[in-house]
């Protein structure tokens, strides 16, 4: 992971959550054999194993439209496992952890003990304040092999705008190359991976309330295109927002 600004970061304020045992939070998705229903991790291993699969990084940014932090993150894709479905689980988690940062200050009960940071500092993140959660997480609203409900744990968030959906055309054609059913809309995927798994919606970033989107997209131009041969670099291709000021 890594984060370019044009604007100073807050370096004091840097907040990051890689350390975060996954057994710290409450109600954690534990894997379990399907069919025995034991623990899959053995005590010794579940007390110790971290929640984020990289970090979760919260960044604030000193930018024109005043401070706005950066809830940047990269879930572990929810495959590469077995029945357990552990990194799905994990998935669902790592998402999951983004909510319940953002819920501190919305919610009574003040800050738990639990969400600590790696310098041990406890809480959420400040009810009045902006932010943009970016990265990709991994789980698509209504496609391929993420838990149900795993990203509308953001998408349905109190605090996020997910109003704006960047698009693009290179998706809704590259669909169409892979032909697979799919019961989202393919012009907001944002990459292809391969004839089995096709086109997917993982790549977000998901503004607060109170931010006004401007223009918003998906680098992936269409075959044939002069920015075609950029993209080849990756499956995962470039999401962007302008965010041109508070609503009011």
């Amino acid at each position: 992971m890594l984060v370019l600004s044009r604007y100073p970061i807050d370096d004091a304020r840097v907040r990051t959550f890689q350390l975060l045992k996954w057994s710290a939070l409450p109600g954690a998705r534990q894997p379990r054999d399907p069919g025995t229903g034991a623990e899959w991790y053995p005590p010794e291993i579940w007390s110790q194993l971290r929640l984020s699969s990289k970090s979760h990084w919260d960044v604030p940014v000193h930018t024109p439209l005043g401070t706005v932090h950066l809830l940047a993150s990269h879930p572990t894709p929810p495959v590469f496992d077995g029945p357990e479905d552990r990194n799905g689980a994990r998935n669902f988690d790592e998402i999951r952890l983004w909510a319940e940062y953002l819920s501190v200050g919305v919610r009574p009960q003040g800050i738990p003990a639990w969400l600590c940071d790696d310098r041990g500092r406890c809480g959420g993140l400040d009810a009045r304040a902006h932010f943009v959660v970016a990265g990709d997480l991994n789980a698509d609203p209504a496609d391929g092999a993420g838990l149900p409900g795993a990203i509308d744990q953001l998408l349905s968030h109190p605090r996020i705008d997910a109003s704006v959906v960047p698009r693009s055309a290179g998706a809704v054609e590259r669909a169409a190359d892979r032909a697979l059913p799919r019961t989202g809309d393919v012009a907001t995927h944002t990459g292809d991976f391969g004839p089995a798994s096709g086109t997917l919606r993982l790549d977000y970033l998901l503004p607060s309330r109170g931010l006004r989107v401007g223009d918003s997209g998906v680098f992936w131009p269409i075959r044939g295109s002069a920015d075609a041969a950029m993209v080849d670099a990756s499956d995962h291709y470039l999401v962007w927002l302008d965010l041109h000021g508070a609503s009011r």
